[in-house]
């Protein structure tokens, strides 16, 4: 990726592990740069694997739209107003045929389900994320996902493993499953992240600069793992900070610093300074 000769209007950053502290939290600094680019007449738009749930604790920062993209691109949340904008489904028919099949490829595998109505679980799936503990509804997927089940529209399914390397166990759940549909990782644990064929940080922001009115040679976007590749590589500009997956350091030119140490924030800047 080369650097975008166009004056950016749009910064597209994911959050954990790129805008955010290892902490989980907003820097001064990062802070004062999205404040920066807002004055300028930059919009920015948070675009994570976060349910909608897990935004409230950005809302300070999330800029004058109040909108975030979460869950890799399944749905559109107003932060402010606690409301969903815009959902991208994934069919409960397709859901069951992909946890069919990591069944039968990787047993152990564990599922969980992002919905409307919030999160839902098998009783195998152990909670391992923050606000997760509260009580939710435990049942096999088979019956969450039927047509009177407790899921009511899935937007993502959450596939677990206790043993083994995550890339491993993306690099076969794509191999039996990624052709029903779009199968990504942001932990550091043997976790998966699926959503509806097509739908991804890329193509729900592609959706979102077009109702805006902006070209994607304008837009500016930060990425560590491998769930934000498909996003970093439609933006006009992209940036890896240093702490991002090999994967992502090797298919982005540009790197900016760590996330401990403000990437985002020091790359704004130099945008900033260059008008």
């Amino acid at each position: 990726m080369t650097t975008n000769p166009v004056r950016p209007r749009l910064i597209a950053t994911d959050l954990d592990g790129t805008l955010l502290c290892p902490s989980g939290t907003v820097s001064e600094r990062t802070a004062a740069a999205l404040a920066a680019a807002e004055e300028a007449g930059l919009q920015v738009v948070f675009v994570t694997g976060r349910p909608p749930r897990w935004m409230q604790q950005i809302s300070p920062h999330i800029g004058g739209h109040g909108v975030a993209i979460c869950s890799n691109g399944g749905a559109v949340f107003d932060v402010r107003q606690g409301e969903m904008v815009e959902v991208f489904p994934l069919g409960p028919a397709d859901a069951l045929a992909v946890i069919t099949a990591l069944r039968e490829a990787l047993p152990g595998t564990a599922f969980a389900f992002e919905h409307l109505d919030g999160f839902a679980r098998e009783p195998e799936y152990e909670l391992r994320m923050w606000g997760d503990d509260d009580v939710r509804p435990a049942a096999p997927a088979e019956e969450l996902l039927a047509p009177q089940g407790r899921v009511r529209g899935l937007y993502k399914v959450l596939a677990q493993h206790s043993d083994l390397d995550p890339d491993a166990f993306l690099a076969e759940a794509r191999r039996v499953a990624g052709h029903l549909a779009e199968i990504t990782r942001s932990a550091p644990v043997a976790l998966l992240e699926i959503s509806a064929l097509g739908v991804t940080k890329a193509s729900t922001l592609a959706s979102w600069c077009r109702e805006q009115g902006i070209d994607r040679s304008e837009v500016v976007a930060f990425g560590d793992m491998p769930n934000d590749l498909e996003m970093l590589a439609w933006a006009g500009t992209s940036y890896a900070v240093a702490n991002a997956h090999p994967e992502v350091l090797a298919a982005v030119a540009q790197h900016t610093v760590s996330n401990e140490h403000d990437g985002v924030a020091v790359a704004i800047e130099e945008l900033l300074e260059r008008g």
